[in-house]
């Protein structure tokens, strides 16, 4: 009769506690983005976060945090309290900072932990302003063996300015770099004339693009671009050039419980199969990424090892 009565008193705590666990989410959800508005990693927050919302019936809202290379924003969410409720999206970009920083303030493998993927990004855009010159990637390494050509990126150590490096070491070729806050600055950098070339990831100057205000002269991905067919692939016009993308992931701090983080992840990946956010996915260039939370923290292993060896081959210095 006491062992029942204990066992009923230990069922009952716990239906009790279950029912005071809150369901999660119970109130908004902040993501913190550390590139600017109107950047592709902001786009595509904003587009994941308005479906999210709707999904998981709280707001999830977009908070841009700028700085060192996205490593602010990632820094904030690292020294989260580890609920899911303050999370960071961020582009492959983040994978390098470790080799960048020599005092990131966090661990980037312990103390964040990848959600979901909202996909694979093949490929970045090779600009120049409309009105140069240039015409074509031949047209650039002649000019850049005749005079001092700047470029820009959103800071020293990102994907973009390690992508334009590797393409200026595989073609024989001296580039200086001029790093800014974001790719916005860049873009407008281009434009007035400050540098000369530009490499970026599509979705935030497509219009741009089409708008004849930039001239694209290459595609860095593995093939062409379906939004710009005609223009060329890197690869095919500098040897040894290896085709370089980006990504982007969620993230939240690296001790949220794995229910919050399995939630998570299934309505990420749940988002993705709307057709107004896919949509949008695919015209900015992402192939779909369905990994669960085990096999997207393998993947993001794998990236943070891969950009030990950009950055040495950037002769880039940990600051």
């Amino acid at each position: 009769m006491r062992t029942t009565l204990v066992f009923i008193t230990g069922l009952i705590v716990c239906v009790l506690g279950l029912a005071q666990t809150p369901v999660f989410p119970n109130h908004p959800v902040r993501i913190l983005v550390g590139f600017a508005s109107g950047s592709g990693p902001d786009i595509q927050a904003h587009t994941v976060a308005q479906q999210l919302t709707l999904a998981l019936n709280q707001p999830f809202y977009v908070e841009n945090r700028l700085g060192a290379n996205g490593t602010i924003a990632a820094r904030s969410v690292a020294q989260a309290n580890p609920d899911g409720y303050t999370l960071l999206f961020s582009s492959s970009s983040i994978s390098s900072t470790p080799y960048i920083y020599k005092n990131l303030g966090f661990d980037l493998l312990t103390d964040l932990k990848a959600v979901a993927s909202v996909g694979i990004l093949d490929g970045m855009l090779v600009l120049v302003d409309a009105k140069s010159s240039v015409k074509s990637i031949a047209d650039l390494i002649d000019l850049s063996k005749k005079e001092r050509l700047m470029y820009g990126s959103p800071g020293v150590g990102n994907i973009i300015h390690l992508a334009t490096e590797m393409f200026a070491q595989k073609a024989g070729v001296n580039l200086e770099h001029i790093p800014y806050k974001g790719a916005s600055e860049v873009m407008t950098g281009l434009l007035g004339g400050s540098i000369q070339l530009m490499f970026v990831t599509p979705p935030s100057v497509l219009s741009l693009v089409n708008d004849g205000r930039v001239r694209a002269l290459a595609f860095t991905g593995s093939k062409p671009f379906g939004q710009l067919p005609n223009v060329p692939l890197l690869k095919d016009l500098t040897p040894g050039f290896e085709p370089v993308g980006s990504w982007g992931l969620f993230f939240a701090p690296g001790k949220t419980p794995k229910a919050v983080m399995e939630k998570l992840n299934t309505a990420i990946r749940d988002t993705l199969t709307v057709p107004a956010v896919s949509s949008i996915m695919q015209r900015d260039g992402y192939f779909p990424d369905n990994r669960n939370t085990q096999e997207i923290n393998i993947f993001f292993q794998g990236e943070v090892a891969r950009m030990r060896d950009a950055v040495k081959a950037a002769k880039i210095e940990a600051m």
